[in-house]
């Protein structure tokens, strides 16, 4: 019976070495490289970031339908400096509404809520222009003012951008309409000089002409006088 018990004992055992790290690499049979993922907002500056939940109005249904809960973005380009308004719904960072703020566009609170507000857009979320009326929703009525105040103050100071590069346009005709008419009055003028010197040049040669003349008839003259001489 001691000798049953003691084999089976053996046979229970662990071997020896089976938990022991051996501290062998082994080379994974594919290799994964870092990728660089562009998300599109490398070349701007974020003016806002807020988390909201957004809705869009459906006008077949004629009610409003959840587009998305994540962060709202207002994104100002480094080199053009326009501004467009960005929502990314959260996990997924699917794009659920993207439109340029421009002048000209207003928010407005949404009726019995203090939290929400509401916007005409021509948005190109879905890779299309559409007409859109959006709401958004904050957790706060503060998030919701920040909101507000900071679409009036783009919408604002992309008018005066649009109003600033217009007056500039029409300086730049005006000069050149000056410039045009100077280059007209400075061709006048040339004309006018060419004239008087094409005056002066057949003055000249009239009077060259009537030298010439002279000088023939006085050379007459003097043949004439010699001969009645030599007579």
């Amino acid at each position: 019976m001691d000798n049953n018990a003691d084999h089976r004992q053996e046979d229970e055992a662990p071997a020896a070495g089976d938990d022991e790290d051996t501290g062998a690499l082994v080379a994974p049979i594919v290799r994964l490289e870092e990728v660089a993922v562009s998300t599109g907002e490398e070349d701007e500056e974020p003016l806002l970031n807020l988390k909201a939940k957004l809705y869009r109005f459906d006008k077949n249904g004629s009610q409003w339908k959840e587009r998305g809960a994540g962060t709202v973005k207002f994104l100002k380009h480094n080199v053009t400096g326009k501004v467009r308004l960005l929502v990314r719904q959260s996990k997924t960072l699917k794009i659920c509404a993207n439109h340029r703020v421009g002048p000209g566009m207003s928010v407005q609170e949404h009726a019995g809520s203090e939290k929400s507000c509401v916007w005409h857009a021509t948005d190109f979320a879905d890779g299309e222009l559409k007409d859109e009326l959006f709401c958004i929703r904050f957790l706060s009525i503060e998030n919701c003012r920040k909101f507000m105040e900071k679409f009036e103050e783009i919408a604002e100071s992309q008018n005066n951008e649009e109003n600033q590069g217009n007056g500039n346009k029409q300086i730049n005709g005006d000069n050149q309409n000056n410039k045009e008419n100077q280059n007209n009055g400075n061709k006048q003028i040339n004309g006018g000089n060419q004239n008087n010197e094409g005056n002066k040049k057949n003055g000249e040669n009239q009077d060259a002409c009537g030298a010439a003349g002279l000088l023939e008839k006085l050379s007459v003259e003097e043949h004439a006088t010699v001969r009645l001489i030599n007579i």
